[in-house]
């Protein structure tokens, strides 16, 4: 078991050093909530490779068309 290049007995040192310091009430809670935190990035990392994903399998959609003035500028008149 390898998370972020930690292995296991690191993660128990970590685990036995957290319970020390916050102790066993308080600990259940701050697991929850690293869960929701780890949930949460990894959600959104998905999301992120889809967007990126979509973006380089459709690349004329994220080109200006002919339409459009380039560089943002109305034009002359």
């Amino acid at each position: 078991m390898n998370v972020f290049g930690v292995g296991l007995p690191e993660m128990a040192v970590i685990g036995a050093v957290a319970l020390l310091v916050f102790g066993p009430k308080r600990l259940p809670e701050f697991g929850r909530t690293l869960g929701k935190t780890l949930k949460g990035f990894q959600s959104a990392s998905k999301e992120f490779e889809r967007e990126i994903s979509k973006a380089m399998a459709d690349p004329e959609s994220m080109a200006p068309s002919d339409d459009e003035p380039s560089g943002g500028h109305p034009p002359d008149a």
